[in-house]
């Protein structure tokens, strides 16, 4: 198993907390990708700003996208592999808000992430979350 994946497996049952990356306490979505980066990598590369609940959908910045091309690997959409850090738009022409990390791939795809109502959760990787993916990134240890 891919050591991001066990990473993020074991946030799992974490509530969902806005702005939050505490395992087992609350964490968000982008909190649960720092979490696992420091698990694994250590220090976080950069600092994140506060945010609010609907960060970027007035002026439109990709600043996930961009903040994933800076500090991660970017990936073939077309090739899934265990541990990749996908990125979604939640509608259609509307910027990459949401995070997850692909656990398993082929027929039985799934990803972890932090959802609102949720917390940490492992989900299928349904068509609906599938055709939301926008971005593909591996952390720089990851899938060399």
């Amino acid at each position: 198993m891919s050591a991001v994946v066990e990473a993020a497996r074991g946030w799992i049952g974490t509530p969902y907390v806005h702005q939050a990356s505490a395992k087992g306490a609350g964490t968000d979505c982008l909190g649960l990708l720092r979490g696992v980066w420091r698990e694994l990598l250590g220090a976080e590369p950069a600092a994140v700003p506060a945010y609010s609940r609907d960060w970027g959908e007035t002026g439109g910045d990709e600043l996930l996208l961009a903040a994933g091309r800076t500090h991660l690997r970017q990936r073939p959409l077309g090739l899934p592999l265990s541990g990749d850090v996908l990125l979604f738009r939640m509608r259609d022409r509307a910027i990459a808000k949401h995070v997850g990390i692909q656990a398993r791939i082929g027929s039985e795809a799934s990803f972890i992430h932090a959802y609102t109502g949720h917390g940490v959760i492992e989900s299928p990787l349904s068509n609906a979350w599938a055709r939301r993916v926008v971005a593909r990134f591996a952390f720089p240890m990851e899938n060399e």
